[in-house]
């Protein structure tokens, strides 16, 4: 079978499809599955370029969605014909976060080989049921943004209705989670440079809009905009280049899940304003087993449907690496076959 591996030191230029041998049967406990579909990440990102160093002919991408082929002796969560979806940390099936999910050691398509293949041998716990009547592509969306809004908002966040919850830009994680807010009745406030996205945002439920070019200084719109309250919840994905901002907007009392480095590895803390706001602070990185399977409750319940901008075929995932580099897509992008 075909597998899109990266080549050492990494970059687009050294991802290569390569021949890998069949995973065969599936032993006790474990699933065969066909897949047929992944989504980006700038996780993946980092791993195709070399920023986070992987093996040699690592096998990329952490999401996964298809179809149980066959089921090995003693699984009874999975049947033949079964649509299913990848989990982040595949060892980390419920609570808090352990020291074995620290290091992404079994995060597909960092730590052992992902998902840019056509078919994988993997223990049952590495995946969750899809949702119901979603396509391969749309359940791909799932795995690593999906669940990591889901969790910065749900789980570690605990939204309620009325809250007002603020996204920064419009990748795969402000989208959940701008969707995931609206479903449960909470207010939003979104953040993008681009004037076109924000007309998309509205049209998802956005409750206000800023343009930070414009706005440069975007915390005190924020406060502005809520009667000088703040957000109750900040989905933080730039890092150290957004932070300070993030905090003058959040509420006394307030939630800011850290979820992102767009902007950089390390950065400087208003630490003084952190305090005085006595916010939390929350680094985060997906979730559990156990939160993806809440998830995916909710979707059928809420009837959320994932934003994919544009789909690639298996051969063209470079391409879709450049399209996400280039910052201009709304959403999800991606991979088919």
């Amino acid at each position: 079978m075909k597998g899109y591996v990266v080549r050492t030191p990494g970059g687009l230029d050294q991802l290569v499809i390569k021949d890998i041998p069949d995973p065969g049967k599936p032993a006790p406990g474990q699933i065969r599955v066909a897949i047929h579909a992944t989504s980006l990440n700038f996780h993946d990102l980092l791993v195709a370029t070399g920023q986070i160093p992987a093996d040699d002919g690592r096998v990329l991408m952490s999401d996964g969605a298809g179809v149980v082929e066959a089921v090995g002796d003693g699984v009874t969560e999975f049947a033949a014909g079964d649509h299913v979806v990848s989990c982040f940390f595949p060892q980390w099936s419920d609570g808090l976060p352990s020291p074995a999910v620290h290091d992404f050691s079994g995060t597909p398509g960092d730590g052992i080989d992902g998902f840019a293949i056509t078919h994988a041998v993997r223990d049952a716990a590495a995946f969750t049921h899809a949702p119901q009547d979603w396509s391969h592509t749309e359940s791909a969306t799932i795995t690593t943004a999906g669940l990591t809004a889901w969790r910065a908002l749900i789980v570690d966040g605990a939204m309620k209705a009325g809250d007002t919850v603020l996204t920064l830009g419009t990748g795969g994680v402000s989208i959940a989670a701008i969707q995931i807010a609206k479903a449960m009745g909470a207010s939003v406030i979104a953040t993008s440079s681009s004037d076109e996205k924000l007309e998309r945002v509205k049209s998802l439920g956005a409750d206000h809009t800023i343009n930070y070019r414009q706005e440069e200084n975007w915390g005190e719109k924020v406060l502005e905009l809520t009667d000088g309250r703040g957000a109750d919840h900040v989905v933080e994905v730039g890092g150290p280049g957004t932070l300070a901002q993030s905090i003058n907007a959040v509420r006394v009392g307030g939630h800011i899940a850290l979820i992102g480095v767009l902007t950089g590895m390390a950065g400087d803390v208003p630490t003084a304003t952190l305090m005085a706001k006595q916010a939390r602070l929350q680094g985060l990185i997906v979730g559990s087993r156990r939160n993806q399977q809440d998830y995916i409750t909710a979707l059928n319940q809420t009837g959320i449907r994932p934003i994919v901008d544009r789909t690639f075929g298996f051969e063209q995932l470079p391409d879709a690496f450049r399209f996400e580099e280039s910052g201009g897509h709304f959403g999800k992008i991606c991979v088919e076959w």
